[in-house]
């Protein structure tokens, strides 16, 4: 049997998830850089930068090392797409779109990095 007590407790825990959907939506929505710019480093110096928003044809970026990386850049995204690296985790780690997304091989010591236009602060802990 379900109590006046158990209805206003359902009522309140569904209010407030609701409003974190909101809210986490909200912040979402109102915190988009206006450019999100792919880093590709090997041996922690960058070699190249592309706008991922601007990118109007998919493109193959070979970086060489002790392995060879492939990345497949398209439209709003980009990825390790092969590499002949032993334990592939790079190619595992799928698609990067969003700004702090990172793929990094470290047997070619290879890395991809999406970082906004302007950097930002997401927090401080004293």
């Amino acid at each position: 049997m379900i109590k006046k007590g158990d209805i206003i407790l359902i009522v309140a825990v569904s209010a407030m998830v609701i409003a974190g959907i909101i809210g986490f939506n909200f912040y979402k929505n109102t915190h988009k850089d206006v450019k999100k710019i792919a880093v590709i480093k090997k041996d922690n110096k960058v070699i190249r930068t592309i706008d991922i928003d601007n990118v109007e044809n998919p493109e193959r970026i070979t970086v060489e090392g002790k392995y060879t990386n492939i990345i497949l850049v398209e439209k709003g995204r980009i990825r390790f797409e092969n590499a002949d690296c032993p334990d592939l985790v790079c190619v595992k780690t799928g698609w990067l779109s969003e700004k702090g997304d990172l793929a990094v091989c470290l047997p070619n010591q290879a890395i991809i990095k999406i970082e906004g236009e302007t950097e930002e602060v997401d927090g401080i802990t004293y």
